[in-house]
């Protein structure tokens, strides 16, 4: 028998993960985030082996023409 456990979230962040979350179960829907998580930090682990100081820099300037033109925060 599989053991499980609670967590406790706030009822708003518990909303929003139900609906991500969708027809999914907690466990199949939480593993995915964590997947995907641990993927994004890989890239992000890969861009900086390969990335240049300046290529780094055109990058973020580039993000904030962005956040700039559709009025986002940074």
């Amino acid at each position: 028998m599989v053991k499980v456990s609670k967590i406790s979230v706030s009822e708003d962040t518990k909303r929003k993960l139900e609906r991500e979350k969708g027809d999914r179960s907690w466990d199949e829907f939480l593993l995915t985030l964590l997947e995907e998580e641990r993927s994004s930090e890989e890239v992000l682990r890969m861009l900086r082996e390969v990335l240049s100081e300046e290529d780094s820099k055109a990058l973020e300037e580039g993000q904030r023409e962005v956040h700039e033109e559709f009025k986002l925060r940074p």
